[in-house]
């Protein structure tokens, strides 16, 4: 069964920054992809970042440029750099994975929040003056 327990969110000024991280266990897949979306009251969910058991990024165009995720597959551990928070990335930030049956060269992870077939309980992000 897999599992996904997020931690870091919290409180933020705007152009602050914050480490989200996640750690995940019982994948029994042998390539898989993991991300963060997230959901403010109110709005659809929103995909935020993934990457791939190589190390392969991708991101929401919302974030780019100033949000990072990054691995460290010995500890299953990914994490999410936000820097320069806005009020718009207020939200609860989701941790989630999905399984792939074989990465092969060329492949580009999913941000699409539906994707998706694991996620964590969430932790909330909130940016304000």
């Amino acid at each position: 069964q897999v599992q996904l327990v997020e931690s870091g969110g919290g409180s933020s000024q705007p152009g602050v920054s914050l480490i989200l991280s996640c750690i995940a266990s019982g994948f029994t897949s042998r390539d898989y992809v993991m991300g963060w979306f997230r959901q403010a009251p109110v709005n659809e969910r929103e995909g935020v970042a993934c990457i791939d058991i190589r190390g392969t990024t991708n991101y929401g165009d919302s974030v780019k440029g100033r949000f990072t995720i990054s691995a460290d597959n010995v500890r299953n551990t990914v994490h999410l750099q936000t820097n320069s928070l806005k009020p718009e990335d207020t939200a609860m930030y989701y941790c989630a994975a999905y399984d792939v049956a074989f990465i092969l060269a060329g492949y580009k992870c999913s941000t699409s929040p539906s994707r998706y077939n694991y996620r964590g309980q969430g932790t909330q992000v909130t940016v304000s003056a």
